[in-house]
């Protein structure tokens, strides 16, 4: 384990940082990233608490999350055995991974949003403060436990500490995405989406249980209330004839924001 770190230190030239988060009572907090800890980390890990990290200076660093195997060789490799530059490659669970991408320039939040989309990133893992797993730790989501009752290991598949990668600057903020963002009219009903420099055409899906779905974790990730995601989403969704019925539209609210939450909570 403390090769692994010095590995990331490597990787990460200003730091990282370390979480332990616990779902069930909600909380996160942090660790220095110090192989005294290691002893600490997987006990906690061991009582069924998550292991993060997180970049120090997160302005050069791009997390890709919830790809598979055919995404990870289409956008990260040039062929199977080898990897474009710049890459920490970590499987978090069997044919799920996450890869940290080191870019030689900084790149803003709405960029790591554009890059995001064109990769096919999780549409819930939102730039804004992501961590990611700590490969090194098991990975204690339920729904990964086997017939044994373990958990898988986040494994460290790839890292290339040497190199950055060029990511060409796209033209992504045209007038009429600025516009809708800076002078979006206030909701009519239930919060408010100011500040949060969002809408919800940014996150379609061509679908809009997905699209709602997608923005509500967006929402969430930055901070947003329940109250406020319900606002935004009653605002901005036009189509509402699947759930005609005001009954129906607030049961389907709740599912959709319970379900973003319980997301946000365990990554």
């Amino acid at each position: 384990m403390q090769t692994l770190f010095g590995k990331l230190h490597r990787f990460f030239k200003n730091g990282f940082h370390l979480a332990v988060l616990d779902t069930n009572a909600g909380k996160r907090w942090l660790i220095k990233s110090e192989t005294g800890n290691i002893p600490y980390l997987k006990a906690e890990n061991a009582n069924g608490r998550h292991i993060l990290i997180q970049p120090e200076v997160q302005s050069y660093y791009l997390l890709v999350d919830d790809i598979c195997v055919e995404r990870l060789a289409a956008h990260h490799q040039y062929d199977k055995d080898n990897w474009k530059p710049g890459r920490m490659v970590i499987e978090t669970s069997p044919g799920n991974y996450q890869v940290w991408i080191r870019a030689s320039r900084v790149l803003d939040i709405e960029e790591k949003r554009y890059w995001l989309k064109k990769l096919r990133s999780d549409p819930g893992a939102d730039p804004c403060n992501r961590w990611g797993r700590c490969p090194g730790f098991r990975n204690r989501k339920h729904k990964y436990r086997d017939a044994s009752g373990r958990y898988p290991l986040a494994r460290l598949i790839w890292i290339d500490w040497r190199n950055r990668a060029d990511i060409p600057k796209p033209d992504i903020m045209t007038p009429s995405i600025k516009s809708s963002i800076l002078f979006s009219p206030q909701p009519l009903e239930g919060g408010v989406c100011r500040s949060l420099n969002i809408s919800r055409h940014l996150y379609d899906r061509n679908n809009e249980s997905s699209t709602d779905f997608a923005y509500a974790l967006a929402l969430l990730r930055r901070g947003a209330s329940e109250y406020t995601v319900r606002g935004c989403l009653l605002r901005e969704r036009t189509d509402w004839k699947n759930h005609s019925s005001a009954k129906s539209r607030e049961a389907y609210l709740k599912r959709t924001i319970c379900k973003a939450k319980q997301i946000v909570l365990s990554s």
